[in-house]
This record gives structure tokens, C-alpha cells and sequence, in this order.
């Protein structure tokens, strides 16, 4: 019999520590597990080191002064360039940062998944992450000219990237569906990288629009529906409709555009952002939730 994996949001940020370092899936503003990005934010966790293809999870994180450090390839609100929380605190030097190529991210969290150091690439080479990124080190292949191991004669003396593993103490991905014993159905085309943050991590969540009965997962015909998510790869999950509000989720719901235009706007200065945050950050999911449709039917 199958572990009963099901949890609460609360009982997920319950889990973890000021300090940690939390990855967090989805791409952008799309797939983005929202419910437990706004309870981190309701929450007394501070210090943290937040590792994402970076969107409103990073700036909301940013925003409520959670945030020692964050590691990413970019953080957008993809219909909108650049997220002006994580601008903010960037140009106030509120945070930390490495940022680094989208493959080299991709290659940390393998590596992390993988449990070995680093990983060689070629991405990052003749740009300015490596001057930006000072600790990064370059290694050349150990089978020179010579080892059957060798390949490409060319390749024995290039010098490539070591990108190190990106170590989670947590991640937290969001689906479209789950089953209770932890595996986790996309019905969008993308998976995005969310199986690698789970790998990467010690501690590994899902919330999901629906839960439903094991076994059944393959039951709702859809072109384009994957279980990327292994139930070996997950501690806990939470059913959490509208969790990824207002991040795109498709099929369930796409991206709420004029959600996000206004908390794009709530940067613009302290009192907007104290008048966003108390009526849509600093409230319970079931408030917030309440609050979306009221807007929603205006």
C-alpha cells in the first residue's frame, strides 16, 4: 500500500527554517506554486536563499523582506521584462545575487540531483558570468590527448565551466493534478524543470489544483497530459485550488494579466505596495481566494 502523502500549505512553510535555501518550479510567471510563496510571505521566515527561474515568487519574496540571497537565470513576469520588486531590491541592494545562464541553472540543480559537485559546461564561457560570479572555477577534462576516454582530439584542452550544485533544503513545485501518494500530473505542454528541483532537495512538496484517487492520474484524456513527478521524488502534497494565482497554469486557468499589472504597479511606491500586500498578500488563501473572485466578477 502507498503512503498517504496529503498535507496543508501551512504544514509545508510549517517545515521550514529561516536560514534555508528553498527552490521553487515553474518558469516565469507560469506554473508558480503561489500559495506557499504568499504563506512564506504571511510567515516569520527571513534569511532565505531562494533558487528559481525566477517571477513573482522571487519579487513577492523580495518584496516582504524574506530574502538574504537569490540564485537565477532571470526573473520575469514574462509579459512584463523585468519583475520591479526584484528591480527594487536589486537596486537598493536589499538581496544577493548569483545570476547565471539558464543552462548553467539547469546543470546545478543536475547536479544537486545527481549528489556529486559540480558539472561541466561550456555555457557561461566568453560572457560576463564568470566576472559577475567570481568563485566560479574552470576545469579542463581529465582524459587529454592520448586517453581512449579522450573524444574529440579538439576537446582535450578546453577549459570549461564548473557549475556547482545547487543544494536545496526544500522545494515546492506545483501541478495540475496529484494523487495522494505523491505523483504529479502536468496538462500543459511544459514541464518545466520542476522534477529536478524536487531531486535537488532534501525536503520536497507539491500543491496541485486537484487531488485524485490513485491509480487514476492517466484517466483524464488530455494531448498533452505528462506525470513527470514520481511519488519517490515527494515528501508531501497539498491540494491547493487556484494555487498558481496569478501565475498561467493552462488548462486550468491562465494568467491573470490584470492581477499582475496591478501588483507590478505596487512597486511604484511604499503606499501602493502597503495597500496591495494588506489586502492580497498579508491575508489568508481563503481570504485571498474570496478576494480574487469578487474581482474577478467586477
Amino acid at each position: 500500500m502507498m503512503a498517504d502523502k496529503r498535507t496543508t500549505v501551512d504544514n509545508i512553510v510549517g517545515e521550514l527554517r529561516s536560514g534555508m535555501t528553498i527552490g521553487i518550479g515553474g518558469w516565469g510567471s507560469r506554473r508558480k506554486p503561489m500559495a506557499v510563496v504568499r504563506a512564506i510571505c504571511r510567515s516569520d521566515l527571513t534569511d532565505l536563499t531562494v533558487v528559481a527561474y525566477g517571477g513573482p515568487d522571487v519579487g513577492l519574496l523580495c518584496a516582504t523582506g524574506k530574502v538574504r540571497k537569490v540564485v537565477c537565470g532571470f526573473v520575469t513576469l514574462d509579459s512584463i521584462a523585468l519583475d520591479p520588486h526584484w528591480r527594487a531590491a536589486r537596486q537598493h541592494g536589499r538581496v544577493e545575487v548569483m545570476e547565471v545562464d539558464e543552462g548553467m541553472f539547469f546543470l546545478g540543480l543536475q547536479a544537486a540531483a545527481w549528489r556529486v559537485p559540480f558539472l561541466p559546461t561550456r555555457a557561461g564561457l566568453g560572457s560576463d558570468v564568470l566576472s559577475i560570479n567570481p568563485d566560479l572555477r574552470l576545469v579542463r577534462s581529465p582524459y587529454g590527448a592520448g586517453s581512449p576516454y579522450a573524444g574529440d582530439p579538439a576537446d582535450a584542452d578546453v577549459e570549461l565551466v564548473a557549475m556547482p550544485a545547487l543544494r536545496l533544503d526544500a522545494a515546492i513545485v506545483h501541478t495540475n493534478r496529484a494523487d495522494a501518494a505523491g505523483n504529479g500530473q502536468v496538462l500543459s505542454p511544459d514541464p518545466f524543470f520542476d522534477p529536478l528541483f524536487l531531486g535537488a532537495a532534501e525536503r520536497r512538496f507539491i500543491t496541485t489544483e486537484r487531488i485524485v484517487a490513485d491509480g487514476t492520474l492517466a484517466d483524464e484524456a488530455h494531448p498533452l497530459s505528462t506525470v513527470p513527478i514520481h511519488r519517490m521524488l515527494t515528501d508531501g502534497v497539498a491540494e491547493t485550488p487556484g494555487g498558481a494565482h496569478f501565475t498561467a497554469n493552462p488548462p486550468d486557468y491562465g494568467r491573470d494579466e490584470a492581477f499582475q499589472k496591478e501588483y507590478a504597479a505596487a512597486a511604484a511606491a511604499p503606499a501602493e505596495w502597503d495597500a496591495f500586500a494588506g489586502r492580497y498578500v498579508l491575508v489568508g488563501e481563503d481570504e485571498y481566494q474570496a478576494r480574487i473572485r469578487e474581482r474577478q466578477a467586477r
